[in-house]
């Protein structure tokens, strides 16, 4: 899959900062009789130092995000700039919804200005797990 530099930082950076959304939520019996989730795994570069600042923007707000199941941000151990993102959708029209939210769109005008790059980035079909919101 060819890799989209745009789509990339619009998804993660989006994905995470949707605050104060009233959320929607299905059992996981629901979700895999009526729809595929939809999950992006994706590595982030901060610029060097921005680390911890650019996470606390992912991780700001995360909560009752309409149609996410699971948002995951970790530190890469072997690069101190590097960021993995790990997101879970009931659906991906649920993930695209998210793309036009204001609140998103001023956390990616927010976030844009520490993010150096990106590494590693695929889309997954989730069929279920530990720790996925019911």
């Amino acid at each position: 899959m060819p890799y989209d530099r745009r789509l990339f930082l619009t998804t993660a950076v989006i994905s995470a900062i949707a605050v104060a959304l009233p959320g929607t939520s299905r059992s996981q019996s629901t979700l895999t009789e009526n729809a595929a989730m939809h999950g992006l795994i994706g590595r982030m570069m901060a610029a060097p130092g921005q680390r911890d600042a650019l996470i606390a923007i992912l991780l700001d707000g995360i909560h009752n995000m309409p149609g996410c199941l699971s948002y995951i941000v970790a530190r890469d151990t072997s690069d101190e700039n590097a960021i993995w993102i790990t997101e879970v959708w009931d659906s991906e029209a649920s993930h695209k919804a998210s793309l036009s939210l204001p609140t998103v769109q001023a956390a990616i005008a927010k976030a844009k200005p520490l993010i150096a790059g990106f590494g590693d980035y695929i889309q997954t079909a989730p069929v279920g797990g530990h720790g996925l919101a019911k």
